[in-house]
């Protein structure tokens, strides 16, 4: 179940809020949680099993790593222990595949017989699911946050169904004291509403419309400049409105119940380098990389070599956290490493700076252009849309690209284009429509615009 589905949005979203509603606020967290595996289990109750088990193994392991003598080994030894199961438990479900085809390739490489290999389906939201309870079992180790002994309060933070799907990721020093109090109220969930209204406008008006010529893009024979290039603009577009929306959405839900969850983008394609992109891009996964994984392997206080290294095996475990059925997710991740350490290497020398113009454009033209790795189906597939983006396949249009493109993909990419220049000229709107009537109603009723016709194009 996805947010922009009709269960979610007329079956399930209207019976949890009727009901939470209605509870008394120390139900609530308990009607939040059975929502939420309610939420996880529509697809599968064996997901749902193993999302309980990395909830209790979590809550324990909490409790484990408090109780042992701070600054012994022992304390060490069982956060490394909780880890390394909790690593393990995502690497099977997100590598194995892939793992297996490659091996397969491997022996028939050979000559040999490829082994049976039965596909393992990755649950729903156990990448979120695992970097929260890394994140709350290393902060309960480092004495951030005091250990949760509610099992309700820490299996809600686990499993709130608004953000687990697609982010933000929450820390539990975020939430911890709306998980114990929090102002349920009207300002709050009308203002989440809102957001929520936006995010799913942003999912399904961009990207949903965007999402069939970016397929057709992307499994062309010998793809022309134009068709390689409006694949990659096209995915641009439809990724970050897909992602962008769900954290909306996410956020909206959850002010909607009272917590505030941070934001998740912050105008990344208007970034002006590619640190300035990672500190707009998945601000909470890219918090998360540096404060949990780049100061563990040493962050920049060894030297200007290993930072270097680590700067750039942080990329590279980002990208392959990202995906687990291609190789390309690990050459995307390496390829925004070895960038970072270039822009890095660059702002500290002597060389002069970039103009803006040059810096924004070669930014922009580097992400998309690291996009078309990303969504490649494999390898191959991606040089054949690298050579046509540089002009070896022709220049014009293809049957194919002709035959799917219609005039709503030009207003779904103008409408992308448009929000993602808006906020360079809503300050000005603002000041100079302050007073007026029509701009006011404009801007109230927007998103409820936007929110029906989504529904309709859903239904």
């Amino acid at each position: 179940m996805v947010f922009a589905s009709l269960e979610f949005l007329t079956l399930f979203l209207p019976a949890f809020l009727l009901v939470y509603t209605l509870a008394r606020p120390a139900w609530r967290n308990v009607i939040l949680l059975v929502g939420s595996w309610l939420f996880y289990g529509w697809l599968s109750p064996l997901f749902l099993f193993l999302h309980m088990a990395l909830t209790v193994l979590a809550w324990v392991g909490g409790l484990l790593v408090d109780r042992a003598q701070e600054g012994g080994r022992e304390r060490v030894r069982r956060l490394v222990g909780l880890i390394v199961i909790n690593t393990a438990v995502l690497c099977w479900y997100k590598y194995a595949n892939i793992l297996a085809a490659t091996w397969n390739d491997l022996l028939t490489h050979y000559g040999a017989l490829p082994m049976a290999w039965q596909r393992v389906a990755l649950p729903a939201g156990l990448s979120f699911i695992v970097l929260q309870a890394i994140s709350y079992l290393v902060d309960v180790h480092r004495r951030v946050v005091p250990v949760e002994r509610s099992f309700i309060n820490f299996a809600t933070y686990i499993s709130m169904f608004g953000h687990s799907i697609a982010g933000p990721i929450i820390r539990y020093d975020w939430v911890r004291r709306e998980l114990n109090q929090r102002y349920f109220n009207w300002q709050n969930f009308s203002l989440g509403a809102r957001r929520f209204m936006i995010g799913l406008s942003m999912k399904v008006l961009v990207a949903d419309t965007l999402s069939p010529l970016v397929d057709v893009a992307f499994h062309l024979h010998q793809p022309s400049l134009v068709d390689a290039w409006a694949g990659c603009l096209a995915y641009s577009l439809q990724l970050f409105f897909d992602f962008a929306g769900y954290s909306a959405m996410a956020i909206g839900l959850g002010l909607m119940l009272g917590f505030h969850f941070p934001e998740n983008f912050n105008r990344p394609y208007l970034a002006s380098s590619i640190q300035d992109f990672w500190r707009r891009w998945h601000l909470s996964l890219s918090s998360w990389l540096r404060d949990y994984l780049y100061i563990a392997l040493g962050g920049n206080r060894k030297g200007a070599w290993k930072t270097y290294r680590n700067l750039f095996l942080t990329m590279a475990i980002a990208g392959l956290w990202h995906g687990g059925d291609s190789w390309n997710y690990l050459l995307w991740g390496s390829a925004h490493g070895v960038a970072l350490c270039l822009d890095r290497a660059w702002s500290r020398s002597r060389l002069p700076a970039v103009p803006a113009w040059a810096a924004h454009t070669g930014t922009l033209l580097f992400v998309c252009l690291a996009w078309t790795l990303f969504r490649a189906p494999d390898f191959a597939t991606a040089m054949d849309l690298y050579a046509g983006q540089f002009g070896q396949h022709g220049v014009a249009l293809g049957e194919a690209m002709a035959v799917t493109l219609r005039p709503v993909h030009g207003l779904a990419a103008l409408l992308g284009v448009a929000c993602i220049l808006a906020p360079l000229l809503q300050a000005r709107c603002e000041r100079r429509l302050a007073g007026n009537a029509l701009f006011a109603l404009a801007a109230a009723l927007w998103p409820v615009l936007g929110f029906v016709l989504s529904f309709c194009l859903i239904a």
